[in-house]
């Protein structure tokens, strides 16, 4: 097995309460989200609380595929400590996995770094066979770099 770690960063000139908030609520990820926009008829479901700690976030599309996320943490910032929200990931389409994803928001000068990582364990054969061929760094990595800015603009409108 072959774990691996994908990991971006970007300040954002917000606050990490902001910041924070906009993440902790799946209903506002249609705002920012990379893969928000891959599917017009993108189908998605919402359970649990609104947001924070069990919140759960479905969806199903042609080109996005399927699966579902839960928040597991979720730690507000508060005065110069970093808020943290840690999700369970799941894929069942186009193929299953299961990952854990996570934010920070450390306050740093006039904004916020927001860190957003996925790690994972490339468990069978066809995944670690796939990991040699394709760089899960480079093709999730411009996701998140491309989901970042987005954050940044949607906390700026």
């Amino acid at each position: 097995m072959s774990a691996f770690t994908i990991r971006r960063s970007a300040v954002i000139p917000a606050s990490a309460s902001t910041l924070f908030e906009r993440v902790n609520d799946f209903h506002r990820w249609v705002d920012w989200s990379p893969w928000e926009t891959l599917d017009a008829d993108l189908q998605r479901s919402y359970s649990g609380p609104d947001a924070g700690v069990g919140a759960t976030y479905g969806w199903s599309g042609k080109k996005a595929g399927a699966g579902s996320m839960r928040i597991t943490e979720a730690s507000a910032p508060a005065d110069a400590a970093p808020g943290r929200i840690e999700i369970d990931l799941r894929f069942t389409k186009p193929m299953q996995a299961n990952n854990v994803t996570v934010f920070t928001f450390t306050p740093q000068g006039d904004g916020t770094l927001v860190e957003w990582a996925m790690s994972g364990v490339n468990d069978t054969l066809f995944k670690r066979l796939f990991a040699k061929v394709f760089s899960m760094d480079k093709m999730v990595g411009r996701d998140f770099e491309k989901g970042l800015a987005a954050l940044e603009k949607a906390v700026a409108a």
